[in-house]
């Protein structure tokens, strides 16, 4: 390896570990694609295994000189094939969904914790109380319903007297809602969401100019919401 080193030329094992580094990023990423975003945004038991064993079958090869770049694509392949089929199934039948991904369990019903389903969730108050206060409940009070998705997340209704007041109870007009879109970031235009908004270059340059920018490149964000002046921040 010394000698190699000195010429000025790779150790195969350098070449090798890149090699498979390389391919196992290009095919988890493809295989991300194919099974969809639900890998990431609603994350089971069952998906956080498969991505642990996906990441062990890249992981294990780099340090397995007897683990060639195919096998490792194989394995790969073969353990995306069973995690599709399984997606597939819990899609088309209930009782499968049901068997792989779980079904919510009410632990507060008409205010009332439900200690047997707690338990059996192994889920302690602490934690209930946790998941609580990330849904702006303080007090089991103040809760009428809490269900514990399958995804270990809760979702909460709270009782009438805690509930925040919506407009139609109040009799106030009605805002259509919009979505805010940035339309400069870090100093650069946001093509694609000037063009969605409606309006061009000279637009956007002469309302940061009102606002005392002199170039794109000045401003920090600029945030366009329908019907609302621009809002316009700089670096500093």
């Amino acid at each position: 390896m010394g000698s190699s080193l000195l010429k000025g030329e790779i150790p195969l094992e350098y070449t090798s570990i890149a090699v498979e580094l390389i391919v196992g990023y290009f095919a988890l990423l493809i295989l991300t694609k194919v099974l969809g975003k639900t890998q990431i945004t609603q994350i089971s038991a069952f998906d956080f295994i498969s991505a642990l064993i996906l990441g062990e079958l890249v992981g294990n090869s780099l340090y397995d000189d007897k683990i060639s770049v195919f096998q490792v694509l194989t394995a790969i392949l073969i353990w995306g094939a069973l995690i599709f089929v399984t997606e597939f199934f819990t899609q088309k039948s209930r009782k499968f969904r049901h068997l792989m991904e779980g079904t919510p369990a009410i632990v507060i019903n008409k205010g009332i914790i439900n200690y047997t389903v707690l338990k059996k969730n192994h889920l302690d108050l602490n934690q209930l109380q946790h998941l609580l206060r990330a849904k702006d409940i303080f007090s089991i009070k103040e809760c009428e319903y809490a269900l514990l998705e399958s995804n270990g997340t809760l979702s909460v209704i709270k009782k009438p007297l805690y509930d925040q007041v919506q407009r139609q109870d109040l009799s106030l007009p009605l805002k259509k809602a919009t979505l805010p879109m940035s339309l400069i970031m870090d100093g650069e235009i946001v093509y694609d969401n000037l063009k969605i908004v409606g309006e061009d270059d000279r637009w956007l340059q002469t309302e940061i100019s009102r606002q005392g920018f002199a170039s794109p490149k000045d401003v920090l964000l600029a945030e366009w919401t329908e019907n609302e002046p621009l809002l316009v921040q700089g670096y500093e």
